[in-house]
């Protein structure tokens, strides 16, 4: 067996899916070469050439140069962008303590940087909010929730870890502990290819364990999806794949990647809210949104453990359940999946939502936009049948968790605990 310790793959050449999904967290591909910084008047190259094991060198190219950049130095002060981003070169300190050695990604939030902490010795990974006042208010609720979520998570098993926080220039700067990439990220990487089932049964308990502890703490995170889920490590290990698909690479080579560690940790409390409250607001990223959220019926707890459900699917097939971004096909796409939504259910539907549905019933595929929305619903298959497609063993028992997970009512769908006791996952126990 080929073994690759490797700290990033390759890219995809394309996300073949049709999703707009906003980068949140620090999980977003790795930055082109020569494109953030300047050392010295001219372009950064590999930025990761210098960040090896232990602590890396401080680079120089002048006197003058290192001079700058000394330990304690302050950058020069920049302006913002336009949109409010943080403006830093690569080598530059943010505060004293950190040392800024590469970006790794950007979003609507602001920025990611990988930065050395002196103080502790470690990479860690520091979220540089955008110096706007609604960003910084949400940065700081945040902030609330990671603290909360730390004090009961002892050992910073379930959730991402906050080493520390600091307002630097009119940015709040939140730091965490550096992880690996996340489940979307892998799985991209990776040409699609699905997760194996024993692999998707010890993520879906990890991931259900955090569920199950936001919940006992009455906290709702809201938008679970796989960007939002990292693994701790970015070892992978290559195996043997025979399979001939259309996601198989053109190049010949027949293997594919598997996390050498299954370990995860969920990222990206800035939507987390506590249960308190009938709340009616759209949460969710599209493809993992609970149908009591797109019909205006208010959610809860439960609108995560639909999101889970989404999650399983993904990994054990490769593809996102519901691809669509319009809400009507959306609908269709669950009841082609699923089953009928139930009449009740229909009619308390909000006044937002009144139009997606007809003589109490959904209005489709009537009410479609285009004859190529009704094509991409009518090739979804059955839940059964899509399972079963990708699964070797245990697909009767992933089915019928599915089942429980994706329930259109919310009051009939599992809890995290009671899923947690599914077969699918206590017959294993310890298995995987």
């Amino acid at each position: 067996m080929e073994m690759e310790l490797l700290a990033e793959y390759p890219h995809a050449h394309m996300d073949r899916r049709p999703r707009k999904r906003a980068r949140l967290g620090w999980d977003v591909p790795e930055a082109p070469k020569a494109q953030v910084g300047m050392f010295c008047g001219q372009e950064v190259g590999d930025v990761t050439s210098f960040v090896s094991s232990g602590a890396p060198s401080d680079l120089t190219c002048s006197p003058l140069y290192a001079k700058e950049v000394a330990r304690n130095a302050s950058p020069p002060w920049r302006e913002d962008d336009k949109d409010g981003h943080y403006m830093f070169a690569l080598g530059e300190n943010l505060t004293s303590r950190y040392k800024i050695h590469s970006k790794m990604g950007e979003g609507t939030f602001g920025q990611v940087l990988e930065c050395w902490d002196r103080e502790r010795r470690e990479m860690v990974a520091i979220k540089i909010v955008r110096g706007i006042k609604k960003y910084r208010e949400a940065a700081m609720i945040e902030i609330d929730m990671l603290q909360q979520l730390g004090k009961h998570d002892k050992n910073g098993a379930r959730c991402v870890q906050i080493r520390n926080w600091f307002d630097y220039r009119n940015h709040i700067c939140i730091v965490f502990e550096k992880l690996g990439p996340s489940l979307y990220d892998f799985l991209r990487k990776n040409n699609y290819r699905p997760f194996p089932i024993d692999l998707v049964r010890e993520l879906g308990r990890q991931l259900l364990e955090c569920v199950a502890f936001m919940h006992d703490l009455r906290l709702i995170h809201t938008d679970l999806k796989p960007e939002n889920i990292l693994l701790v490590s970015s070892e992978y290990i290559k195996v043997p794949d025979y399979k001939v698909s259309s996601r198989s690479p053109k190049d010949g080579s027949y293997s594919k990647r598997l996390p050498k560690s299954s370990a995860i940790k969920v990222i990206d409390f800035g939507s987390t809210t506590y249960d308190h409250q009938d709340h009616t607001y759209i949460v969710s990223t599209r493809h993992y949104r609970a149908p009591e959220v797109i019909l205006g019926l208010g959610w809860s707890y439960p609108c995560d453990i639909w999101s889970v459900g989404c999650i399983l699917v993904e990994l054990c097939s490769g593809e996102a359940l519901f691809q669509t971004h319009e809400n009507l096909e959306h609908l269709g796409m669950m009841e082609r999946v699923l089953g009928p939504l139930p009449q009740h259910i229909l009619k308390r539907a909000d006044r937002h939502a009144e139009k997606y549905i007809r003589r109490g019933r959904l209005n489709w595929p009537q009410g479609a936009t285009s004859r190529e929305s009704i094509k991409a619903v009518l090739k979804l298959p059955r839940l059964q049948n899509l399972v079963m497609q990708h699964v070797d063993h245990s697909a009767g028992e992933l089915i019928h968790l599915l089942q429980g997970l994706l329930k259109y009512d919310p009051s009939d769908r599992l809890t995290a605990h009671e899923a947690l006791g599914h077969p699918f996952f206590s017959r294993y126990h310890g298995r995987s």
